[in-house]
């Protein structure tokens, strides 16, 4: 049955060869201007908030190279990978066809195809991929056309010219700049043989998606190569033990590609690729280009000292929000993306440590309790699960003795916090966790008071910003809206909010971390300052390895994350006051402020008390005392 079936697929392939050979010596010959020249696209434009051009998803393909420019090992990296007869075929390879067919009759589906790099150049400039007879016809007209106008060399130069690499890439050249940031005349085996390996399959063997598909793929070539004698043993075996070493290479700010990057993920996923880099969409956010280049600045400056003192692995990001829409206006995803591609304002979730501490305090004064109460600072223990005793201690190594809830969230007491959790509950904690968008677990454990539930950076941006929004919480976001080509309308945001802690507590809670920014001032040594209220919270895990600062203007909220990638220690004596708050701090003193106070209910009113005793004051010194609404 099988040989029936084969003989009658060989009969049908001959016909439409023989069809192929009368169509190609009637037709007229081929406009070779055609492939000079690009398609007609329309790249898809990335606009800030004031819709102005912030990048865009152009194609990356260079000026065409001659194949004089191209080195041999690429040439014979390509003809290995996709077409060992190239140089003695006449555009289809009936050995080639014959072979596909008795694979693909043998597991009765289609596994292989028979396609010469003369078809491949056939179907890169002048037809789709679709999987038709009538395609496939069209197909081997066209190819066998192109080598009676074409030299095998101007053949090889278009295919090489212009084949895709993934993520917009088009041509050996393009894809040498983004892969390793060098031209094609400089590569290695290796290198040449992955350049190969990805014509199979962008989606599959681009080491920019699918490194470890890739480098298998790669070694396949690799063998081909030495099979057909064009690389020795040596070279096989050297070039085969090599890692891929991609450093993807993208032209742009080092710090907006991060943007730019996921903006390309989400866009890609939900229209593809070819309307992200043809069709001409536009993309409204809500970046504000002058916040954004303002952030950049206070970022990268104190990243540098960060990295002088800590050492080149540490890393962070940073996120801005306008306060009452929750609009991201600036987002810093990592200090240089070339470096890394890791986006720390998505990816990397860490514990929040004592950034978390507001929230915690805000459950309790939700519950009954007050600012002017006071609880004892001791030595503590707890008995967990496993018999042994957990023995928490303050940052500073010593015990107060009596406080106030006040002085307690102002000076970030560890001991009284986690009393305070104990005293109040976990479960009505665990609730308001997830009302604060914050989506790990939280776990009931005494040591959850002190910031082990973890977050990225927008999730505690958006935590803190309910401080700052009067109680509502808003969820952030950076894509407003999507228009076609034609002006259209195709996707718009549906703005997220919550109302999390009732306008009366959250004033109560603001006025007491106002006063964490009043101690910033005091020991800000460059005289400047910003003309705003601020409120600001900062936060340090164990041995420093995850720094933090969230706080925020009236008018933006922000939250910065320092340490190192693979989450080991920054050192014993590292703070987020070191880390991250000097970020913030100079980042705020660069902007003009509209918007100056905090919203306080105007039934509340201001009282000082001692912060040791809570009892009434008659004014603020300063030192001791502290202001309250009640």
């Amino acid at each position: 049955m099988l040989l029936r079936i084969f003989f009658s697929t060989v009969i049908l392939s001959g016909c439409l060869l023989l069809g192929a050979f009368f169509a190609v010596f009637e037709s007229k010959e081929i406009d070779l201007v055609t492939f000079q020249q690009q398609a007609k696209t329309q790249p898809s434009v990335i606009l800030d908030d004031q819709g102005n051009e912030l990048a865009r998803f152009a194609l990356d393909k260079k000026e065409p190279i001659t194949i004089d420019q191209i080195p041999p090992v690429v040439i014979k990296a390509f003809v290995a990978a996709e077409d060992h007869s190239f140089f003695s075929h006449y555009g289809v390879s009936l050995k080639g066809i014959a072979r596909s067919m008795l694979v693909n009759l043998y597991y009765q589906k289609k596994v292989q195809g028979a396609s010469t790099i003369t078809q491949q150049v056939a179907r890169l400039m002048f037809l789709t991929h679709e999987r038709t007879w009538r395609r496939k016809l069209h197909e081997v007209v066209i190819a066998l056309q192109l080598e009676r106008q074409l030299s095998k060399e101007q053949i090889l130069e278009l295919y090489l010219n212009n084949i895709y690499f993934g993520r917009g890439i088009y041509g050996v050249e393009a894809a040498c700049n983004r892969f390793w940031g060098k031209s094609v005349d400089q590569v290695t085996v290796d290198e040449a043989a992955m350049l190969a390996a990805v014509a199979k399959s962008a989606r599959f063997y681009s080491p920019l998606n699918a490194p470890r598909t890739a480098k298998h793929r790669r070694n396949v070539v690799l063998h081909c190569m030495k099979l057909l004698h064009f690389i020795s043993d040596d070279e096989y075996r050297q070039a085969k033990g090599r890692d891929l070493e991609i450093k993807d290479f993208i032209p742009g700010n080092k710090i907006r590609l991060y943007i730019q990057e996921w903006i390309r993920s989400w866009a890609e996923k939900k229209w593809g690729r070819e309307a992200l880099y043809h069709q001409g969409l536009r993309i409204k956010t809500s970046i504000n280009a002058d916040i954004q280049e303002k952030a950049e600045k206070a970022f990268t400056d104190h990243m540098l000292k960060n990295r002088e003192k800590l050492g080149d692995g540490v890393n962070g990001g940073m996120v801005v929000l306008d306060v009452p829409t929750g609009k991201v206006r600036s987002l810093i995803g990592g200090f240089d993306y070339q470096e890394s591609q890791f986006n720390r304002v998505f990816q990397a979730s860490r514990p929040l440590a004592s950034s978390f501490k507001p929230l915690l305090y805000a459950c309790a004064f939700e519950a009954g309790l007050t600012a002017d109460m006071v609880m004892k600072d001791e030595p503590f223990a707890f008995e967990q699960g496993d018999g042994t005793l957990w023995k928490p201690r303050n940052w500073y190594r010593d015990f107060d003795g009596d406080m106030t809830l006040a002085r307690a969230l102002a000076i970030s007491n560890n001991i009284i916090t986690i009393k305070l959790l104990l005293k109040i509950g976990m479960e009505p904690v665990a609730k308001k966790v997830k009302l604060f968008g914050l989506t790990d677990e939280f776990k009931p454990y005494p040591s959850s008071a002190i910031g082990t539930i973890q977050a990225n950076v927008m999730e505690n941006a958006a935590a803190f910003n309910v401080f700052a929004n009067d109680g509502v919480y808003v969820k952030p976001y950076m894509i407003e809206w999507v228009k076609d080509k034609w002006g259209k309308r195709i996707w718009s945001c549906q703005p997220e909010k919550r109302r999390v802690l009732d306008s009366k507590l959250n004033s109560k809670m603001v006025k007491i971390l106002t006063y964490r920014m009043k101690l910033a001032k005091k020991r800000n040594r460059s005289g400047k300052w910003f003309d705003a209220q601020a409120i600001g919270k900062t936060g340090s895990s164990n041995e420093a390895a995850s720094t933090w600062f969230v706080g925020a203007t009236p008018e933006l909220s922000s939250a910065i994350y320092v340490g190192r990638d693979n989450n080991t220690p920054m050192g014993r004596y590292i703070f987020g006051s070191t880390t991250a708050l000097p970020i913030w701090v100079e980042f705020a003193k660069s902007l003009k402020y509209k918007k100056k106070d905090f919203y306080y209910d105007p039934s509340l009113r201001e009282v000082v008390i001692d912060w040791w005793t809570g009892q009434r004051k008659e004014y603020d010194n300063g030192k001791d005392t502290i202001t309250i609404l009640e």
